[in-house]
């Protein structure tokens, strides 16, 4: 009789935890270090695309414009 009532628990025991997920995580971001730069020098940043792809313009102050990434390696 005692077996029969030890039964159950035992099979409760091998019963596999819950399968819970994973906690979202956050995306790393890095800020791309030409707009950076660019927002530095008090500019702002115009972001065009075509087929190839995108770039961005730097309008500096005073007028002059710049594509953003020859603007950093100019000075870097």
């Amino acid at each position: 009789m005692k077996r029969l009532l030890l039964l159950p628990f035992l099979l409760a025991a091998c019963e596999p935890a819950p399968i819970t997920s994973a906690p979202a995580t956050k995306a790393a971001t890095m800020a791309n270090p030409a707009s950076v730069y660019c927002v530095q020098q008090h500019g702002k940043l115009q972001i065009v695309g075509d087929a190839s792809g995108q770039f961005a313009y730097c309008h500096l102050p005073g007028g002059r414009v710049v594509e953003e990434w020859e603007l950093y390696h100019s000075t870097h």
